[in-house]
């Protein structure tokens, strides 16, 4: 049995997940959209587990970065929360312009247990929020809860706008409490090492397929490798592949996950 003093000094999923940035190499980030994606990634052994936006948009026939899935964001991470590993949730822009309610929420998700977020200065119709705006949403959310990861995204290089901001932006994000930067788009390995150097705090890249690989990234500092909607949308031309197989009366290819498989890792129903 464990005594009162033991449970008291283990560490929390906050500090956990932070200290998963702080390792010889990068955390490899798979993001899931529902539980079940999720589960799996779990049971696989990666040691904490990051949201898609686009899949749990999708998945509810809603559309991606429009501020429109804040009720199945929450959701979904609400019940991805009970798996045993620390978990970090892509919130979009926050789903709200006023400091307060974007902290509102984030406190929502922690009290769930959730250990960190993913913020970005991303807009609806392809647009970058003014560095100063997105600093005080970071700087509120910190304020309220400070035990959350905080990765403040950049998206300079992901929607090809204002790339000489980007180095400032990371800057203005770590000084307003963010505990990490991620700037997806960048697979230039020169480019994302002046991210790294310019930055005081953990560097998250987007993995890409045809960027640098994970030896190069950990040479040249990143800390955290995120794989995005990447493993939704190889889900979904998998399960394309097959049901095209079975229509034209061709081979599938064995190594699905099987039905018990996908029913060990859900919960049991209550009593």
């Amino acid at each position: 049995m464990t005594s009162p003093s033991a449970a008291a000094t283990r560490p929390t999923e906050f500090e956990i997940f932070r200290g998963l940035h702080h390792r010889d190499r990068p955390l490899v980030l798979p993001n899931a959209w529902d539980f079940a994606s999720a589960a799996l990634l779990a049971d696989e052994g990666f040691p904490a587990i990051g949201t898609t936006s686009l899949g749990v948009a999708a998945a509810a026939g809603l559309t991606d970065g429009a501020g429109v899935t804040k009720a199945e964001t929450f959701t979904a991470a609400r019940r991805m929360a009970g798996l045993p590993i620390p978990v970090t949730v892509d919130v979009e822009g926050g789903f709200d312009e006023r400091p307060g309610a974007v902290a509102d929420f984030v406190e929502q998700l922690a009290a769930c247990g959730i250990a960190g977020v993913n913020l970005e200065d991303g807009r609806r119709g392809s647009a970058l929020a003014a560095p100063e705006q997105q600093a005080a949403l970071i700087a509120a959310v910190k304020e309220r809860t400070p035990e959350v990861f905080v990765n403040a995204r950049v998206d300079t290089h992901w929607l090809g706008l204002d790339h000489g901001s980007t180095h400032d932006r990371a800057r203005r994000y770590a000084a307003a409490g963010a505990d990490g930067v991620f700037v997806p788009g960048l697979t230039d390995p020169a480019r994302i090492e002046r991210v790294v150097a310019c930055s005081e705090v953990p560097v998250n890249v987007l993995y890409s397929p045809t960027g640098p690989d994970l030896e190069t990234l950990t040479e040249l500092g990143v800390r955290r490798v995120s794989t995005g909607s990447l493993l939704y949308r190889a889900a979904l031309s998998a399960a394309l592949g097959v049901a095209r197989a079975v229509r034209n009366d061709a081979a599938v290819a064995p190594g699905s996950v099987s039905y018990p498989e996908i029913q060990r890792l859900l919960p049991a129903p209550p009593s």
